[in-house]
């Protein structure tokens, strides 16, 4: 079921020069099911190449065909979900029923962009004299390179390629070497649907040469980045220094604020779905449940309640809702966050510990009485760690979310109009969902402030990145 990986450049898939290759690892098992190939700097020169080519086919590309092209991916993605899923759960961990939601989420995404590559529209400009026309035209930037991560490997992949894509850009994608048979079948949807040699190509190999290769190189114009916010702001000051355009989706430690008039229970039952999916290795999940004193313990055993139901297994075996992390680092990384928030006075409500010793299974699990001086309350927990906090006042509340540097997802629960725009308006996040988890949609902004990032990933503003803005005034002779 699951084979070999190759890199796709100039339209030709094959192994990476000298032969070198990294060992793909099953994380419910532990054991090696592949190799992705470990790409060369003569690989990453074919690449450049093949882009540099690419762009100048597929700008000269309407919009209009463009588009078809991309609706017939999106097709073929939806048609090929059941394997790719199949794949992707093997290779990250959750749930086969999750892979095939990303997948198909995946194929909307494209849709989306492959609407806005239509709509990519500029203006006409009233000029003061007569006898002048001032046009606004819009233009692809040029190749991209993009670097995603390994918690959603379809998901990430899938929106910086769309948008470039839609915008007339060629892209290099620099996929995650963990997860990357699920990323290499999408970009196979596209080459399949007749995307021209050279417009897409994909490697693998360590991030840290890659990027340092790719974004100071002449061809590449644009930069998106997909991962933590101590690489992405290494990355964005490489990117600045050559002057590259960048998009950057970095960390998370989401709030999510329940109000004591809030329906008590049908909070503590989202968020914990919302907290556990993908075991937690989401950048925008919630983290921090912060909870009004008055229903704080009617919070936690709703929600304890519902982390204990949560059955932990193979991705791929029936009724499992929460897979293995996708490596043993993050199993290294909850065990010490629980184990400093237990040293300091916290309180284990369920879970907290490892499952067996094969596969990188742990329970999912619940903080409460966490005092401020743990670790897990300034550092992203990416895992299946819930914080459960009470807190008194709105300002207290407003002044516990805005305390960390981070400001991507936010969450709130309130049947109060006048305390959803309250805290609407007072949380500093690039996005907040209330009473509903409505994020992450291919027609809305998908993006952080402050040190989670910057530039959006959805909506009609995702496009505008991989644009460049030309102003042409021309007066009759």
């Amino acid at each position: 079921m699951y084979s070999d990986v190759s890199l796709f450049i100039d339209g030709s898939w094959g192994p990476a020069a000298g032969g070198r290759t990294i060992d793909v690892v099953n994380p419910a098992t532990g054991d090696k099911i592949g190799t992705v190939p470990h790409a060369a700097l003569s690989d990453l020169d074919r690449a450049l190449e093949a882009a540099d080519k690419g762009f100048k086919v597929w700008r000269k590309i309407s919009a209009y065909d463009r588009s078809k092209v991309m609706r017939k991916a999106a097709d073929i993605l939806r048609e090929r979900a059941d394997n790719i899923a199949r794949l992707l759960t093997m290779e990250q961990g959750k749930p086969f029923a999750e892979a095939k939601g990303e997948v198909l989420a995946g194929a909307d995404v494209i849709d989306w962009f492959a609407e806005e590559a239509r709509r990519a529209y500029g203006r006409v400009i009233p000029a003061r004299a007569e006898g002048v026309y001032q046009l606004v035209i819009k233009e692809p930037v040029g190749p991209v390179a993009a670097f995603t991560p390994w918690n959603f490997p379809i998901n990430q992949v899938v929106r910086k390629l769309s948008a470039a894509l839609a915008a007339g850009c060629s892209i290099i994608v620099k996929a995650p070497e963990e997860t990357p048979a699920s990323p290499a079948e999408l970009i196979r949807a596209f080459a399949d649907a007749g995307v021209p040699a050279g417009t897409i190509n994909l490697v693998y190999g360590i991030p840290s040469e890659i990027s340092e290769y790719l974004i100071p190189h002449p061809v590449i114009r644009k930069m998106s980045f997909t991962g933590s916010t101590v690489v992405g702001k290494q990355l964005a000051a490489l990117a600045g220094a050559h002057m590259k355009r960048v998009t950057m989706e970095l960390g998370g430690h989401a709030p999510a604020i329940v109000f004591d008039d809030a329906d008590v229970d049908l909070a503590s039952r989202m968020l914990a779905g919302a907290k556990y999916r993908n075991a937690g290795q989401v950048c925008v999940s919630p983290t921090r449940m912060l909870v009004q004193e008055k229903v704080y313990e009617q919070f936690v055993e709703g929600f304890v309640a519902y982390t204990k139901k949560l059955k932990v297994g193979d991705g791929l075996e029936s009724g499992t809702t929460m897979g293995p992390l996708a490596n043993p680092r993050r199993i290294t990384a909850m065990e010490t966050f629980i184990g400093d928030a237990q040293q300091k006075g916290a309180t284990v409500r369920t879970g907290g510990n490892r499952i067996g010793n094969k596969g990188n299974f742990f329970e999912p699990t619940v903080l409460t009485d966490i005092p401020m001086e743990a670790r897990v309350l300034h550092e992203e927990p990416f895992g299946p760690l819930a914080l459960i906090s009470p807190f008194r006042s709105l300002d207290d509340v407003v002044t516990e979310a805005n305390r960390l540097p981070f400001g991507l997802a936010s969450y709130a629960f309130t049947r109060s109009a006048k305390t959803a725009n309250a805290i609407a308006s007072s949380v500093e996040a690039g996005m907040m969902t209330i009473n509903h988890m409505g994020l992450a949609l291919p027609e809305v902004p998908f993006g952080g402030i402050k040190d989670s990032g910057y530039g959006s990933e959805g909506g009609s503003e995702a496009i505008e990145a991989y644009l460049n803005t030309k102003f042409v005034t021309q007066a009759g002779l």
